[in-house]
């Protein structure tokens, strides 16, 4: 065998022994270059190079060769290239991220071939590795050399660790803003232990209505190989040469590459690796069809591109997983696993789309009020308690049961993988469970009747005073509903259908409530305690307890925290729900914002923003006048980068033009009457940490006495270019406690 290396092909994925030098580890004495001197450069790996899954022993690598000559993104026409790996424990941190060729004694060199059949990637699994030791890789063609990256093992089960850190990653969406976060990661954080990605790793749609914010320049528009044009002229990933491009147009950024040559990645997916907000091999750009004799809708079924996003994902997205696409169906991958990190952590990650049962309310159920489609708004957003919970829910549930699962037509993680995740929290004895969470299980709720009393309230103050509009008007719109007499006639209508409790994101876990109940019943049933979820996908920053029964009297018993971390480009949930709560009603729209107009600026003339309200209805805490312009600073900012003002100016003069503002009746009275009002709802007193409007990302720092997560939101575009004076716009720390669900935010 080569150089006392044992080589088993197992597919595409491949495995060897570290067996050279293992006593050599971490020294730094042996300055002689393990690759050899440069003959040929005729080789290039556009999307550099990536390490996952680090356990005590072993670690994936990962990269993509292809002839000097090719294209760094096009499929390749050249035939399987033959790659050196060398992997070392010397110091090699002076030449990181560079070309420069590793120095030290090698404790793995190995021969691998770059198929094309797999678009020449690379997924090599070394074992035989030393715990908690940083190694440093590269990867050959002759002469031609990677990028030097480094990486991280585990700690042995047994050990008693002090610290764990690592970044937290979500919702990369190459089309909108800019990708700066990544730099920060990597200017800020030098000792990462390794990141972990919840998803939306690529977008798969080009030109939706979410996509159409400004971009930086840095990122060019995508074409697909193939793709397939949608009735809005928006286009999405359809082949495997489709989702591999855009893995390899994701990956050819630098600063995404600086991350992934620094920390190992532990990654899951989401839904856009494959179809917006799919189930299994369902997409929901179309509502599907419905039979209104049974009441049962379905989704169109796109088995052979689900197989294709399966594929793609294992060939770009190193971990160490079990693919096979010899199988039938779109079953071919399973991504779900656990990590554990000494008695520190025991991490584990869920699959919540491969085996997910569809939306509790089918996107083709008609409108009452019209007879067409409901859509995504009724079904998987702002969708009311009454028809999700005790009509859709308690049928499938009944359903289920006959069928010896009640969950089985109102899961999320299927019953194999549910049953997993149970044995899996209940046997971990490390401090801290973690569970990489793709959906956030905190409850989004709002009561449409409190919060149209609320506001109705507000626009009779001025005629009728305080104590009248509050004393008098609410109690009778909250007895009455849209029978009240202080309901206008011209609006009782369009507001009828609202004076419900509302679920705002019921493609999550408020959709599937009976099994998160379930799930939050083992935990407290077994005794089983510090579990937090890491969660992404609502492209935004939230903090707080997850309850075992949020429909129960006073919301139920927190069992668990969750921290939820922004996009790290994505357009915010304010974003969304801003353009929606205007298609679905004008006289909610206060509910999510308050248009600001012609604010002068002196030297600019005037900017408009929308105020963010969203945070208050939903659970921020009462502003003063202070906090209310706090909470402009991000709008105002971003309007006069709009303008054109030059970066180094835009603090101070958005201080100035807050200060202005606060001056102003309109702001310091109305807006901040509102907001208060607004926050007052209480409208889920579970949430302790909110912030709609972000991108950014997360850093988790872990010792036996406390988990800390700096949530840190990014500024936004300057003239087309990612921020840089400076990147970080806000910076806010969560604090769990160990035996407490508590989150304190500071």
């Amino acid at each position: 065998m080569q150089r006392r290396d044992f080589l088993q092909k197992t597919g595409f994925l491949t495995l060897s022994f570290a067996t050279l030098g293992l006593s050599a580890c971490n020294s730094d004495d042996d300055s002689s270059s393990v690759v050899a001197a440069p003959r040929l450069d005729e080789h290039k790996f556009p999307q550099s190079i990536a390490s996952a899954d680090p356990r005590s022993d072993s670690v994936v690598l990962w990269t993509r060769v292809v002839p000097k000559a090719a294209d760094d993104i096009a499929r390749s026409s050249a035939g399987d290239i033959t790659v050196r790996l060398i992997v070392t424990a010397a110091d090699n941190a002076s030449r990181l991220g560079s070309n420069e060729a590793l120095i030290g004694t090698p404790v793995a060199d190995v021969t691998l071939s770059a198929l094309a059949k797999y678009d020449h990637t690379i997924r090599h699994k070394l074992a035989g590795l030393h715990p908690a030791t940083t190694y440093y890789y590269q990867f050959s063609v002759d002469g031609s050399v990677s990028k030097v990256g480094r990486l991280k093992t585990a700690p042995a089960a047994s050990a008693a660790l002090t610290q764990l850190k690592f970044g937290v990653l979500v919702c990369q969406d190459w089309s909108v803003n800019h990708w700066a976060a990544f730099s920060d990661l990597v200017a800020n954080e030098s000792n990462l232990d390794f990141f972990v990605h919840l998803g939306d790793y690529i977008y798969e749609t080009v030109g939706k209505a979410f996509q159409s914010g400004s971009v930086e320049a840095l990122h060019s528009p995508l074409i697909f190989p193939n793709g397939t044009k949608n009735p809005d002229n928006s286009s999405y990933a359809t082949s495997t040469d489709d989702y591999r491009y855009l893995y390899k147009r994701y990956r050819s950024d630098a600063r995404l590459q600086a991350v992934h040559e620094r920390y190992a990645m532990i990654a899951v997916w989401d839904d856009h690796e494959f179809s917006d907000d799919c189930w299994g091999d369902a997409e929901t750009y179309s509502n599907g069809t419905y039979n209104a004799a049974t009441g049962v809708g379905d989704n169109n079924h796109q088995t052979a591109r689900r197989r294709s996003a399966n594929q793609a994902w294992f060939e770009y997205m190193p971990a160490d997983i079990s693919f096979d696409d010899t199988v039938s169906g779109f079953q071919t991958i399973k991504i779900y696993r656990d990590f554990q990190f000494g008695n520190l952590a025991h991490l584990v990650m869920t699959d919540q789309r491969l085996y997910r049962a569809d939306h509790l309310i089918p996107e083709a159920a008609p409108n009452p009020a019209t007879g067409q489609p409901l859509g995504e708004i009724g079904t998987r957003y702002m969708v009311p308690e009454s028809l999700l919970y005790t009509q859709a829910e308690a049928a499938k549930v009944a359903a289920g049961t006959s069928l010896g699962d009640p969950l089985a037509l109102v899961s999320i993680l299927g019953k194999t993988q549910r049953d997993w995740w149970k044995t899996t929290l209940k046997n971990a004895t490390a401090t801290w469970k973690l569970w990489g969470s793709e959906l956030m299980l905190l409850k989004q709720g709002l009561n449409g009747t409190d919060a149209i009393a609320t506001l109705i309230a507000l626009q009779a103050v001025p005629t009728v005073g305080q104590a009248t509009a509050f004393g008098v008007i609410m109690p009778d719109i909250k007895a009455n509903g849209a029978n009240s007499v202080y309901i206008p006639t011209d609006k009782k209508a369009a507001l009828a259908p609202f004076f419900d409790q509302f679920v705002l994101n019921a493609d999550g876990w408020d959709g599937f409530d009976a099994e998160r109940k379930d799930l939050m019943n083992h935990i407290s049933s077994n005794g089983i305690k510090n579990v937090v979820a890491l969660t992404g996908d609502i492209h935004a920053f939230y903090a707080g307890e997850v309850r075992d029964d949020y429909r129960a009297t006073g919301g139920g018993t927190p069992v668990m925290s969750e921290l939820v971390v922004a996009g790290a480009s994505s357009d915010s949930f304010f974003t969304y729900l801003k353009s929606a709560v205007a298609a679905l009603s004008t006289d909610l729209a206060t509910l999510v914002y308050f248009p600001i107009k012609n604010v002068p600026v002196t030297g600019l003339g005037t900017i408009d923003f929308d105020f963010n309200l969203l945070d208050y209805t939903l659970a921020k805490a009462a502003p003063t006048l202070d906090t209310l312009k706090a909470q402009a600073h991000h709008p105002v900012r971003s309007a006069l980068a709009t303008k054109g003002l030059a970066e180094a100016q835009l603090d101070a003069t958005t201080d100035a033009v807050l200060n202005g503002l606060a001056q102003d009746p309109a702001f310091n009275t109305q807006l901040l009457g509102l907001a208060q009002a607004l926050s007052g709802l209480n409208s889920n007193p579970w949430l302790k940490h909110v912030d709609t409007d972000a991108q950014g990302y997360a850093v988790v720092t872990l010792t036996a006495s406390e988990l800390k997560c700096e949530l840190r939101k990014v500024n936004r575009l300057v003239a087309g270019n990612s921020p840089s004076l400076p990147i970080i716009a806000a910076r806010t720390v969560a604090s769990i406690k160990p035996g407490d669900t508590t989150v304190s935010i500071s």
